[in-house]
């Protein structure tokens, strides 16, 4: 095995031992980082969403700014603005808090869409325009944008096209009683040891975490596309995206519940994310148990269901199990 996967495999057990209960949550936010693509993690608040971007950050190294979403927020508040500096009799730009390396857009269903609109040139073509000019973000940059599945009034829904610019869609859950316990113990260790950010916080869990920056996460990066995939497994892959445009094909009923399917970006990133999940498993080559273990959380924000399927009470989940069942293994 490469130094650099032992080195981001270090990085997830050191995760594991501090987000407890969310490896899940984890693994999807390393490959989404390893991708180059933004994450949107729907959950009820106090399951460590915060936590793990956080985590995350100072892990690699990386500048972290978090921006809440509210209401009366206003693009310039995320994207910066020209201030005019009298002493010099021109103006000049501040950099707002997108400029960082990981982003976490707290509860971005909060704030109308023309701010939620303010992160899409950011994600997708990582820079910021203002006043005709344009600035470059970081070569590592990574928004987790987080909206609360619970709380519905005085929220704005994300439209399509802003969607289908997260790599992934992440659903987290409450955990189990056993996992509850393990969190309480952790955060009873962390009060008695009153660690703050410093080196003895490494070490805390017992579980140790090799040195990391960000040259090793763009590293990694690189090592991931050497991945191979086989044409039966490419083919596969396409055809799981196809059958979410043409759910006819495999079932009469399906083809009432899906009104649009998938777009070539859930190609790329199936392709993207399943190499990588391989990678992480410590594997040369993808297997269509890697294109299972990311398709939901690619697929789920890009599928838009039918009046009828919302009726019956079907849900994207539901759809993508049912095709994972119809389309058949290479």
């Amino acid at each position: 095995m490469s130094e650099i996967r032992n080195k981001i495999i270090g990085l997830k057990k050191y995760m594991d031992s501090q987000i407890v209960g969310q490896e899940e949550l984890v693994n999807k936010l390393i490959i989404t980082l390893l991708a180059d693509g933004n994450a949107l993690v729907e959950g009820a608040p106090g399951l460590a969403k915060t936590k793990a971007i956080k985590t995350l950050a100072s892990a690699i190294k990386a500048k972290y700014n978090r921006i809440q979403f509210t209401p009366d927020l206003l693009p310039s508040d995320i994207t910066g603005s020209e201030i005019y500096v009298a002493a010099e009799g021109k103006f000049e730009f501040r950099k707002g808090p997108i400029f960082a390396n990981l982003i976490l857009a707290d509860e971005i269903n909060r704030a109308p869409a023309k701010v939620q609109s303010a992160l899409l040139e950011a994600m997708a073509e990582r820079q910021v325009s203002v006043g005709g000019q344009r600035y470059k973000l970081p070569d590592l940059f990574m928004v987790m944008a987080t909206q609360n599945p619970i709380e519905h009034e005085g929220t704005y829904n994300l439209p399509e096209a802003q969607l289908d610019r997260f790599l992934m869609y992440i659903k987290i859950d409450q955990p189990e009683a056993e996992t509850e316990k393990k969190i309480l113990r952790l955060v009873r260790q962390e009060y008695e040891r009153a660690c703050g950010e410093d080196d003895s916080c490494w070490t805390k869990s017992g579980q140790t975490l090799e040195p990391l920056n960000i040259e090793d996460v763009l590293a990694a990066r690189q090592e991931t596309l050497r991945v191979h995939m086989s044409e039966a497994v490419e083919e596969y892959l396409v055809q799981l995206v196809m059958a979410t445009r043409h759910p006819e094909k495999y079932d009469a009923k399906m083809a009432g519940y899906v009104m649009y399917g998938a777009s070539p970006r859930a190609t790329l990133a199936l392709d993207r994310c399943a190499k990588i999940h391989a990678w992480l498993s410590e594997k040369d080559f993808v297997t269509p148990d890697d294109i299972q273990a990311v398709v939901f959380d690619i697929l789920r924000h890009r599928i838009i269901l039918s009046f009828e399927a919302q009726a019956e009470g079907v849900t994207t989940d539901m759809v993508i199990a049912k095709l994972l069942k119809l389309v058949p293994l290479p």
